[in-house]
């Protein structure tokens, strides 16, 4: 056997001196941002639950998938467990507050705090 090693052969490597000939592409258009919810009710609920607080967000009006990334991106700001029951977010705990600041910052205009 020989020790000749055989000289690597790109087919492809001529072909990145042509890359400047290219015309140019057509620029990725943005997305436009989607509008948050008008609203949201946060309540605290303890029936049902063994007596153990939780906050309840509803009246969001997301998608399935939408609403999934919020009560997300929620438990990760608060520092919390949660769940989405039907089509609102709960959180453990009583998070009213720090919760209806949260949804104001993300773009919510009418935030209602029952008690």
């Amino acid at each position: 056997m020989s020790d000749e090693k055989k000289p690597f052969n790109n087919p492809f490597g001529a072909l990145g001196g042509l890359r400047e000939a290219l015309p140019q592409g057509k620029p990725k258009a943005e997305r436009p941002e989607k509008k948050p919810p008008a609203r949201a009710v946060v309540r605290l609920e303890r029936a049902g639950r063994r007596g153990k607080e939780v906050t309840v967000i509803e009246h969001l009006e997301l998608p399935t998938a939408e609403r999934e990334v919020w009560l997300k991106e929620l438990k990760q700001a608060l520092g919390c467990g949660g769940v989405i029951e039907d089509a609102a977010l709960v959180l453990q705990g009583d998070l009213r507050e720090r919760a209806g600041k949260w949804l104001e910052k993300k773009g919510i205009k009418k935030v209602t705090i029952a008690n």
